[in-house]
């Protein structure tokens, strides 16, 4: 069955992608499609046996992969409940997204390829989440990171969509170094890599330490900081966090299956599932906590002044990272998952959503071009309200349960890093609420502002043509009126899979967190999967009422901001940045990442590349290699073509001087020989 759930995306990518243009785009579809869901339901099945059922771990032995002197290499699938819950939220948010993908690409000529890719994608992150060894969770990292390549760059032909792809795949090169460097060192203090005897011998390492430039260095700290280093790529966290917003170039399915649900949280898995290493040192953990609550931090305030709808909620899924990471960070890695359990249903309804409602605007993504959607396209608003509510952290929602149990977690940790963590997450839980409801009444409430659109003059205009779904530059005015227009209500298949994750967006709190965070059931729900602080759930419950009700009065406070601001004074946000132009600039140029990365790292690079270019290659090797032989050549056969006149008398000449040379050569040395 294990086998089955995770190789049935690869034989059906496979298919689609080879076979696709033999069987056609529907057969492909259907193909991928089914696959998927026949593994979503596998998956819960294994969720229930494992993780509900208390079933014990096991592992499937699949080949002997490489063996290299001490470095023996197995290809196995580990499973656990750490696994089941990641087999879950993988396969259940991918199948969702490939039956959401038919309504909203339905128009698009190469849709083979991306159901294709879709799949390709989810086998990858299967093979990760799967590993029982780090160079398999390292082939499965860098499969997730060459699929999302391909997705977010999928309409190839926009130079936004390319320049979006390859800098996610530079990005993520930065990160994976380090990622390979703890590999590297971690079977050199371990001799394997195998997951269970590292973490069956990490404990033992505490303390140790080694001699760098003459300085003693610990052992576990350097290594947990060089794969935390892997997992801030991966996980888009403060520093190598650029690539994220810019992915948003993809089709809106790629952006709620890789970037809100699976991909992003491989970082939180790897350091959940190595979490017995990082419990050994202090220092990574104090490195991970602030790390994650400076990423909360940055990612929600840039999240208030973003007007493209997509952006909003690629901000979020970030600053919602660093809530997992500051939870892993203090020792909560129960609620660290859990966060990223609840998180993958109701940000891949967010996602989801703000894609029906883009169909709806004909690709309009500009949130100052919308309002008034509401009684027009319902159900997307009933599904996108479901998500915000989770989002904030409404009472009884998934993100109340979740989000609550990692800021109770931050404070009963007692350290200054938890409670720094504590107060910055209480503020980026603030400003997610604010940026959240403006999203909401923007985009839903008010007067339609959307003959300012191209995109929807052209749809008045009759020019209905989807093809590429491309989101082209577009105006900026901000007149009311329907310019003729009338947003429409997505197809079922895009609407069923927003129903099933409002369920997911309101349940899955209430259901689980007894079992992922719960002092009674979390030993028996884990099991030694992940290091689980028994000590510090008990403290969490134990917390002043204060601490309990500060998620609830911070979410209610940015829900009145954003009500004032843009329901009832709606010149508020033009006197805000007319006040503070520069934290406006500020916050809208992304804290000055992409400038400051730009300036130090490309500028320089693209300038030693062209010295290269220009000086090296083609000054000294083109010009004394391959192009200077050429030159010598021709300049040689020019000299020798002016001997070959024709006439004898000519030849004759050069046979005479040829012949006194000869003599005046030979003869001096044959008289001095004698």
């Amino acid at each position: 069955m294990v086998q089955l759930l995770v190789f049935l995306p690869l034989i059906t990518a496979l298919i689609a992608g080879l076979g696709g243009r033999i069987i056609g785009k529907v057969p492909a579809k259907l193909l991928t499609t089914a696959g998927l869901f026949t593994s979503a339901a596998l998956s819960w099945v294994v969720f229930v046996q494992i993780g509900l059922g208390g079933g014990a771990a096991y592992s499937i032995h699949l080949l002997d992969w490489m063996e290299s002197g001490d470095l023996v290499i197995d290809w196995a699938l580990k499973i656990d409940t750490l696994t089941a819950v990641m087999l879950v939220v993988v396969t259940t948010v991918s199948a969702l997204v490939h039956l959401y993908s038919w309504g909203y690409m339905d128009e698009d000529p190469d849709q083979s390829r991306f159901f294709a890719y879709l799949s390709l994608f989810t086998f990858a992150m299967l093979m990760l989440v799967t590993a029982n060894n780090l160079v398999q969770m390292f082939f499965g990292w860098e499969g997730v990171g060459l699929a999302s390549y391909l997705l977010i760059g999928f309409w190839y032909h926009k130079p936004s969509a390319n320049a979006a792809a390859i800098k996610a795949f530079v990005v993520n090169r930065v990160g994976d170094f380090g990622f390979s460097l703890g590999i590297f060192g971690t079977f050199l203090v371990f001799k394997t890599v195998n997951l269970d005897a590292i973490l069956t011998a990490a404990p033992g390492m505490t303390g140790a330490t080694f001699v760098f430039l003459g300085h003693q260095v610990d052992v576990m700290t350097t290594l947990c900081l060089l794969l935390f280093v892997g997992a801030c790529g991966k996980s888009a966290q403060l520093g190598l966090h650029t690539w994220l917003p810019d992915a948003m170039e993809g089709p809106t399915p790629v952006s709620a299956l890789i970037h809100a649900a699976t991909m992003v949280t491989a970082g939180v898995f790897m350091v959940c599932r190595l979490s017995p290493m990082f419990e050994t040192s202090a220092t990574a953990l104090t490195v991970v906590t602030y790390v994650g609550a400076a990423t909360a931090l940055f990612a929600a305030t840039v999240g208030t002044v973003q007007t493209d709808i997509k952006r909003v909620i690629a901000y979020s899924t970030c600053s919602q990272l660093g809530y997992m990471f500051f939870a892993a960070g203090v020792g909560a890695y129960g609620a660290s998952m859990f966060h990223l359990f609840t998180h993958a249903f109701f940000k891949a309804l967010l996602f989801l959503g703000a894609g029906s409602v883009i169909h709806a605007m004909h690709h309009e993504q500009d949130m100052r071009f919308y309002g008034g959607l509401r009684k027009h396209i319902p159900l997307t608003f009933a599904a996108m309200t479901i998500g915000t509510l989770a989002l904030t952290g409404f009472f009884f929602t998934a993100g109340y349960y979740s989000k609550d149990a990692i800021l109770e977690a931050a404070f009963a940790r007692g350290t200054e890093a938890g409670y720094v963590a504590f107060t910055v997450g209480a503020f980026a839980a603030f400003l997610t609420s604010f940026y959240s409801w403006r999203l909401a009444f923007l985009t839903f409430f008010g007067k339609p502002r959307w003959s300012g659109s191209e995109h929807i003059q052209h749809a008045a205009h009759g020019d209905h043509g989807h093809d590429d779904h491309a989101h082209d530059a577009h105006g900026h005015g901000h007149d009311d009126g329907t310019a003729g227009y009338h947003p429409h209500e997505s197809p079922w298949t895009m609407l069923l899979p927003l129903g099933v994750l409002s369920v997911g967006a309101l349940l899955a709190g209430w259901a689980f967190h007894n079992q992922f965070v719960g002092v009674e059931h979390g030993v028996d729900f884990w099991r030694g999967s992940v290091a689980f602080n028994v000590e510090l759930m008990e403290r969490m419950e134990q917390v002043p009422a204060w601490v309990v009700w500060t998620p609830a009065a911070v979410m209610t406070l940015g829900f009145l901001l954003a009500f004032q601001m843009y329901m009832r004074d709606r010149t508020g946000p033009a006197r805000f940045v007319a006040t503070f132009p520069g934290l406006y600039n500020f916050l809208v140029h992304k804290w000055y990442f992409d400038e400051l990365y730009n300036l130090v790292f490309v500028r320089p690079a693209f300038a030693i590349g062209r010295f290269l270019w220009k000086r090296g290659d083609q000054g000294v090797i083109d010009r004394f290699g391959p192009d200077g032989v050429a030159a010598a050549v021709v300049s040689g056969s020019g000299v020798a073509k002016r001997f070959q006149s024709g006439f004898v008398y000519s030849y004759a000449l050069v046979m005479l001087v040829g012949v006194a040379a000869a003599v005046t050569w030979f003869l001096p040395r044959v008289i001095g020989g004698q």
